[in-house]
């Protein structure tokens, strides 16, 4: 989540809707969801198997949609609860040549990482690491937590924190797995320490293999520290094997002070380059369209700190299905009737709120009275209390369950070298004095998660030192409907990825994200190396790793409609929606972007 994890509750402006609905019935409801916990159902298992046994499977994201929007099969779903069935597992499918694929409890990635090729799905596996969820050890003295890949972050930050340790950075999502959260590359926030990805604090991992006949078919290859094959598997995108246990250095446990500042956006892109280094947690969410700006002032302070603090983000939290199923039908007709306006006083509304809200701070665990929110590091890292329920028969559940008609949405997440950051800044502000409402749609999901990470020995993670953003905006249950301005967005996924040379985040993007991605690693023959000494059959790869990997072509998928979903980037109006009047055009400020425009004349 892969998730992700900048998602944020939408809050609609009814006026500008055509929904009839009673105002004073949904700001209650609002308010209810807003300040009060609420009991929630958590999200299903991603793995569906038929008639109550593990056999002619399914598998979705936790959103429940792809970005091609295929339907991942296999024949049979597994879910070892040690590492000894797990060795098991592994050694009778490469015995029997049966491609495998590793899933998570919450499934958080959106690309198709967890698919087994159409040619596989009758004979292939999916290995669930559902219940390898097992704490195995916390050394206190030399500062480590052992546990399994099932495991998640919630865990993990909650065991570490009784026993007075802190894993020093972290993804703001706690519903990820470890084993999903390394094989992504997941992260948090700093430039400072070894940076803010949980891989770069791996001290060993155990991944088990497919072997021959010599070792029985199966391997557990324990990975040390400065080891170049632990390099690889750091993050690994599940092609080298299943990791069944990592061991992860921590740190005694600490306070943070943070303080939410909003400022004006006009010193956004000076400000990107050296904010990071003043201040250890430091991030942004900017909203681009209101030209405003959100600085995360965020430092350790003395223990004897007063304070309490809890984090417990609004996004993250339950909502009632009813609420969600009227944010989502607003936003339908706002889109439907190219209600602009709308959406943009929708997003002030949002953001306001949210602010008011302080972001789901508080300085007692209850209630926010101010800045600075001081409190301890386990408590205010991470959040996702919409896991934390009992089945509510989906009456309340997480904003993003697809079982409710909740938010549906794309998200494009990428790094930037902090040596061009303010370029790329500078480029969304002139689009948005061009389209002023064009990015409304971002502040709506409250704007661009901007977070620093450092250049990491993984082969497969950060280059240099860059600002990571991350951005979701909506997706329509239509694949052939195109969004109101759906060429400033494109335009500013393309200035990212091929104008700045961003690198995708693995978990999150769509296809057009990873066009040409792997010849931007230094260090990828060197992953592709260690893979085919691990995976000589190729049992754990499919043909979209293979073509991340650049290993084989077909990452663009020409179609009637293909750029609408980032399928491809349109070469012919046909990409687009010409029917609707969406037409290839170049970009407004970026003349190589290729991007589907409405034309006001057609």
């Amino acid at each position: 989540m892969y998730f992700s994890n900048s998602l944020s509750i939408q809050v609609v402006h009814l006026s500008h809707s055509p929904v009839m609905v009673d105002l004073k019935i949904i700001k209650l409801s609002l308010i209810f969801f807003l300040i009060f916990s609420v009991k929630s159902s958590p999200p299903e298992d991603p793995i569906k198997c038929s008639h109550n046994t593990n056999f002619n499977c399914t598998i979705t994201n936790s959103y429940g949609a792809f970005p091609d929007r295929a339907i991942c099969k296999a024949s049979q779903a597994i879910f070892p609860t040690t590492e000894e069935e797990l060795i098991s597992v592994v050694a009778n499918a490469t015995r029997e040549k049966r491609k495998m694929k590793i899933a998570t409890r919450f499934s958080h990635s959106i690309p198709k990482l967890v698919c087994l090729d159409n040619d596989d799905q009758d004979h292939g596996l999916l290995i669930s690491t559902k219940y390898l969820n097992k704490i195995l050890r916390i050394d206190q003295e030399n500062m480590s937590i052992t546990v399994e890949s099932g495991v998640t972050l919630r865990q993990l930050i909650s065991e570490a924190g009784k026993a007075g340790l802190v894993l020093p950075y972290a993804p703001y999502w706690w519903g990820l797995t470890i084993g999903g959260l390394i094989g992504t590359g997941a992260h948090g926030s700093s430039l400072w320490g070894m940076g803010s990805s949980v891989h770069d604090y791996i001290m060993q991992l155990r991944i088990v293999t497919s072997a021959d006949v010599s070792y029985n078919y199966a391997k557990v290859r324990i990975l040390e520290n400065g080891s170049s094959e632990l390099n690889a598997a750091r993050v690994s995108l599940g092609v080298l094997g299943v990791v069944s246990q990592v061991t992860l250095k921590l740190e005694r446990v600490f306070k943070r002070s943070i303080t939410l500042s909003e400022r004006d956006d006009s010193n956004l892109g000076e400000d990107a380059t050296t904010f990071g280094r003043q201040h250890e947690f430091a991030d942004f969410t900017w909203y681009p369209s209101q030209r405003k700006v959100i600085y995360r002032i965020d430092d350790r302070v003395s223990p004897n700190t007063r304070g309490n603090a809890l984090n417990d983000f609004f996004g993250f939290r339950s909502t009632p299905s009813l609420v969600l199923a009227i944010l989502r039908t607003t936003e339908e007709n706002q889109e439907l009737t190219n209600d602009a306006g709308g959406k943009c006083s929708s997003a002030k509304l949002t953001t306001s709120t949210l602010k008011l809200g302080a972001y789901g701070l508080t300085n007692n665990g209850f209630t926010f009275t101010g800045y600075p929110v001081v409190g301890l590091h386990n408590r205010v890292q991470a959040s996702g209390t919409c896991l934390d329920s009992l089945e509510d028969a989906t009456i309340t559940t997480c904003p993003w369950d697809h079982r409710v008609k909740g938010l549906f949405f794309h998200q494009t997440t990428f790094s930037i070298s902090l040596s061009k950051v303010k370029g790329f800044i500078e480029d969304v502000q002139k689009l948005v004095v061009l389209e002023p409402k064009a990015l409304c749609v971002l502040d709506l999901y409250n704007g661009i998660l901007m977070r620093y990470v450092t250049t990491s020995n993984a082969y497969l993670g950060k280059q240099e030192d860059g600002l990571d953003f991350d951005i979701t905006y909506y997706r329509s249950k239509d694949p052939m409907s195109p969004r109101l301005f759906e060429d400033i967005i494109e335009e500013v996924e393309q200035l990212a990825f091929f104008k700045y040379g961003a690198l995708p985040h693995w978990g999150k993007n769509r296809n057009v994200a990873f066009i040409g991605a792997i010849n931007k690693y230094k260090n990828v023959d060197k992953f592709l190396k260690v893979k085919q000494s691990y995976d000589q059959l190729g049992l754990f790869s499919s043909e979209w790793t293979n073509q991340v990997l650049g290993l084989k072509e077909g990452l663009t998928i020409l179609k009637e409609g293909c750029a609408l979903e980032g399928l491809c980037i349109c070469s012919e109006d046909i990409h687009c929606a010409p029917k609707k009047g969406y037409f290839c055009r170049p970009g407004r400020i970026y003349k190589d972007a290729r991007v589907c425009t409405r034309l006001s004349s057609w």
